[in-house]
């Protein structure tokens, strides 16, 4: 990876797309490493996470990470999942944050050198060229090694660079039984089912 020390940075993390990239590589994120080791490479200036949220609940699975990322340095940035019935009579969940992390991206850009993309989607692809022509550099990261693979060709080719999620297990895996504090989003993402694309 590529990064200079007096770079500006910004996060930008599609919950339920890294979710479920980590799953398939059966790896699990230390949000505390992962923000820890993008500090050590620039000036990080704001950790966004992204995630879609059933508010029609008392309790909510995804909130334990929710509260615990909000009090450890990441911009939260939630809105309720929309549910509806497919074709075939079951009830479907959608959660997508595509509009609002374009949006916060393009607003935050000009305090930016380089963003950090952590999704695999290819509707992403337009965003990242319209940032780079604002002379901002693009990393994007997710995983070419799962199958299928959960980065579209399109971003990967539109992206700076491109970092596997595998390449970061070491850095910012988190491992079973380790001593982080953080909850863990496992139920919350496969209780939600939530449409990452």
């Amino acid at each position: 990876m590529i990064f200079y020390p007096e770079e500006r940075l910004g996060l930008f993390i599609d919950g339920a797309n890294l979710y479920a990239t980590a799953r398939a590589l059966d790896m699990e994120i230390d949000y505390k490493s992962l923000r820890a080791h993008f500090s050590e490479k620039g000036r990080l200036i704001r950790s966004f996470y992204y995630t879609a949220i059933l508010e029609d609940q008392e309790y909510s699975p995804l909130r334990p990470l929710i509260d615990w990322l909000d009090y450890n340095g990441f911009t939260l940035v939630t809105k309720p999942v929309k549910e509806f019935t497919d074709e075939h009579g079951r009830r479907k969940i959608k959660g997508n944050m595509d509009i609002e992390i374009a949006v916060d991206m393009l607003n935050i850009s000009e305090a930016l050198d380089h963003v950090v993309l952590f999704s695999g989607d290819g509707d992403f692809r337009r965003l990242l060229e319209a940032i780079q022509r604002r002379g901002v550099r693009a990393t994007v990261v997710s995983s070419n090694r799962t199958q299928p693979s959960m980065i579209a060709d399109e971003l990967r080719r539109q992206a700076d660079q491109f970092v596997d999620l595998e390449d970061l297990r070491d850095v910012i895996g988190r491992s079973s039984g380790g001593t982080s504090r953080q909850p863990d989003p496992r139920e919350a993402y496969e209780e939600l089912a939530v449409e990452s694309a």
